[in-house]
């Protein structure tokens, strides 16, 4: 098996357009087209990770953290990076980081949040924004049905909780070859008038291409006419945060004694109690400051998230309990559900979860 078949399994758990547009996700180090001796699954691939991996025989490490986030000049070895990152390159092993792919997935790292937690009735908190475009086509009544399957096939027509939507009407439409046409339906030179279906349909922005071969391998006419427009519609089933339910409430102190045994925290910070159960609990795993008003916003009572400076609780504003449970703490089973997936696709392959412990904060 080569590594870019693994690749495009985790391509196809946590696509990489889903990223946010200043993060570095994907194959970061390695040749795909190597074949694979085994997949070590990791939070941080420090060196000693890499370690792991050689002892372990694995030449892929998939980490959710890019080990390379801002640009190199030189690679000496004087830091952390730099050191695994020579050490990966010397024993042909690949790393691949998944990141915001996975932060932005209604599956991904948010989500395996809330369930560590047992929420239900989950959304996402921050909708993602300029990533739903829409195509509008024209054909014949005879090839609207194909044409509009294939389009579906490629991933177009998917709303929330439904697929296969589209948007059809009647209409008649115009044309006149010249000398170099070949129409499907008239003669070169002549004026034709023919009934035609307009079909609209959105999809997700890069699937584009897909669209486009789809649509244009299915059409009938030797000149498509197509049109697409960038949507200001929000995506409801991507973007960042996430948020839930208890079943039942439960009071402030009570909540972040949960949560510090679900997520394993050795310490939460908190905003000051407010003296009302929590019941909607917005959560963004990793460093989520900046939504603390989309937590207010969403009438949660509750946010969970990391890294949050001293000034920054006083943004609760007294609306909602505010806490800092830890960046690795918040996103500590991502790493599980990544080796959960491969598993299940690649059943004869060594997937193996990594035993070292990459959080770099301790407490006393």
């Amino acid at each position: 098996m080569k590594i870019k078949e693994i690749l495009s399994l985790l391509e196809e758990m946590a696509p990489l357009a889903y990223a946010e547009d200043f993060d570095n996700v994907g194959l970061l180090v390695g040749d795909p087209k190597t074949e694979a001796t085994g997949v070590l699954v990791c939070h941080d691939a420090l060196e000693s990770v890499i370690d792991e991996a050689i002892d372990k025989k694995c030449n892929l490490v998939v980490c959710f953290h890019p080990i390379l986030f801002s640009g190199l000049k030189k690679i000496t070895g004087k830091n952390y990076v730099e050191r695994s990152i020579i050490k990966a390159i010397k024993n042909d092993i690949a790393i691949y980081a998944v990141h915001t792919a996975l932060d932005n997935h209604q599956y991904g790292v948010n989500k395996i949040f809330c369930d560590a937690l047992g929420l239900s009735n989950t959304k996402i908190l921050i909708p993602k924004q300029n990533f739903i475009r829409k195509l509008i086509t024209y054909t014949i009544p005879e090839n609207a049905a194909k044409l509009r399957n294939a389009l579906f096939e490629a991933g177009a027509g998917n709303i929330g909780n439904y697929e296969d939507c589209s948007f059809n009407s009647p209409g008649i439409g115009t044309y006149m070859g010249n000398e170099n046409s070949n129409p499907e339906i008239g003669e070169r030179f002549e004026f034709v008038e023919n009934e035609e279906i307009k079909i609209e349909v959105t999809f997700e922005k890069y699937l584009e291409s897909k669209i486009l071969k789809a649509l244009f391998k299915n059409h009938v006419y030797e000149e498509v006419a197509y049109e697409i427009y960038d949507l200001q519609n929000s995506h409801q089933n991507i973007g960042l945060g996430m948020t839930g339910e208890f079943e039942n409430p439960m009071p402030e102190k009570e909540f972040l004694l949960f949560v510090k045994d679900k997520m394993q925290a050795e310490g939460i910070r908190h905003s000051a109690f407010l003296g009302k159960s929590i019941k909607k609990v917005a959560v963004l795993g990793g460093s989520g400051s900046y939504a603390i008003k989309n937590a207010i916003q969403s009438g949660a009572d509750a946010f969970l998230t990391a890294d949050l400076k001293y000034h920054q609780f006083y943004e609760a504003e007294n609306q909602l309990l505010l806490a800092d449970i830890g960046h690795f703490e918040s996103e500590r089973y991502t790493k599980n559900y990544i080796v959960d997936f491969l598993r299940k696709k690649i059943l004869n392959f060594a997937i193996i979860l990594s035993e070292e412990n990459t959080n770099p904060v301790k407490y006393l």
